[in-house]
């Protein structure tokens, strides 16, 4: 199946402000509501030595207000105006969203631009909020096995690149954030020319441009420093982690291998690596599901998934989780056998256009949520990516043959650069390994 690459998939316009600020416009008048959102591109792998996490704690503080906005007042401004709003931080970028009836945008417009330059804080709200995020890393990593594992296998997957370190930061060096180290944060980063506006909805270009060069475009641009990564070391070696809980109730294993992003792609390899990883595991007629969990009954799910939108060397994973009654050992042997088995036969090409086709329709589903567009959008490019990208993704994945995915697996799934990752019980007391 051919499709034309430089047809454009969601029809976005695009514009830049005289501040530098990039305005991404896609149209969707299904109902007369917008998604508006702020993408910065700086994130947790952005944080300083000793820091990390320092990007969500500023996404926090972000909420605490201005001279404008009271302490804790955004969120319910917007909620008075009948809309919703939220924010979240990665290790590629931070981005802040509000879902309004169209006729209240210009309202959340002033309301972002005002936070963009003008953020308040007081000593006593850094604090609390520090210790928000104290508890909220208890709740969410330190009382949950699967979080604790997926850190480990996080940090020993990347031997130097910052992605190693956890986006909400380690527990002690959470404890040494300092009103002065967020504003810091905020005044090197947050700045109009490292922002993205991406807007969804029922607005059109000559609707939304006067209004963004009124509200955002007043902004003076700032000398923003070039984000600097270590380069991660080429992999050589297998490493393993395994965690054992007595919170554990559901073992599993996940394999996890570097693979290049969309951006950072010398072999032109991603398309093939998105459709390997829906062929590997996604969802229920994949092969690893069908052969572990349907045919062989050894495992209760099994899966895979690849970050492409990242700004650096990514990551592709498996995972598999056993049976009751099942050996996680007899899983793990069973899930490498079937990667094994693709690497040396490679798919089938109807298999391949079968995947492809559902990848496809996938994104034509995604074209009914203004939030979903915008979250597409913004993740592509806060990763170096343009939007050109976005819009030829549907034809990219269409464009894959057999033969593509079969070399992105044999030159990807190495068992000798592979990072393992283990989730297990507790051993019983008095046991030995």
């Amino acid at each position: 199946m051919t499709a034309d690459p430089d047809r454009p998939f969601f029809g976005a316009e695009t514009f830049r402000l005289d501040n530098g600020m990039e305005v991404v416009l896609v149209e969707h008048h299904r109902a007369p509501v917008v998604a508006h959102w702020v993408w910065y591109r700086v994130g947790s792998a952005d944080s300083p030595p000793g820091k990390s996490g320092l990007a969500h704690y500023l996404e926090h503080l972000m909420f605490k207000g201005t001279e404008k906005i009271p302490p804790g007042q955004f969120s319910k401004i917007v909620a008075r105006l009948g809309g919703n709003d939220n924010a979240m931080t990665s290790h590629d970028f931070t981005a802040y969203f509000q879902i309004v009836a169209r006729r209240h945008l210009e309202t959340v417009m002033e309301m972002e631009a005002d936070r963009m330059v003008n953020l308040r804080l007081r000593e006593e709200d850094a604090v609390t909020e520090r210790d928000v995020i104290v508890e909220e890393r208890r709740q969410r990593i330190d009382n949950e096995p699967a979080a604790l594992l997926e850190e480990r296998l996080a940090a020993v997957q990347y031997l130097h690149h910052p992605y190693r370190l956890p986006v909400i930061g380690w527990l002690h060096e959470i404890r040494t954030f300092t009103r002065e180290d967020a504003l810091a944060f905020y005044r090197r980063w947050y700045a109009p020319d490292n922002a993205i506006l991406v807007v969804v909805g029922d607005i059109t270009r000559a609707e939304l441009e006067p209004l963004a060069r009124r509200i955002y475009g007043r902004i003076p641009p700032r000398e923003v420093p070039r984000r600097r990564r270590v380069r991660e070391p080429e992999h050589h070696t297998a490493r393993y982690v395994e965690l054992r809980d007595s919170r554990v109730r559901q073992p599993s294993v996940t394999a996890a291998w570097l693979a290049p992003s969309w951006r950072v792609d010398p072999e032109g390899r991603a398309p093939a690596l998105e459709v390997l990883a829906e062929l590997l595991g996604g969802g229920t007629t994949s092969r690893l599901y069908r052969a572990l969990v349907v045919e062989r009954g050894l495992a209760a799910g099994a899966g895979a998934y690849y970050r492409g939108t990242a700004l650096d060397p990514t990551g592709f994973r498996v995972y598999a989780t056993p049976r009751p009654g099942v050996a996680l050992e007899k899983v793990e042997r069973a899930l490498f056998e079937e990667i094994a088995r693709l690497v040396e036969e490679g798919p089938g090409e109807e298999e391949v256009a079968r995947v492809r086709r559902r990848m496809v329709a996938e994104a034509v589903y995604a074209k009914d949520s203004p939030g979903g567009i915008a979250r597409i959008f913004g993740s592509f490019l806060t990763s170096g990516l343009d939007v050109s990208v976005v819009e030829r993704w549907p034809a990219r994945i269409r464009a894959v043959g057999r033969e593509e995915v079969a070399a992105a697996a044999r030159a990807l799934l190495d068992p000798d650069r592979v990072a393992v990752g283990r989730l297990l019980p507790a051993r019983a007391e008095g046991t030995r390994s």
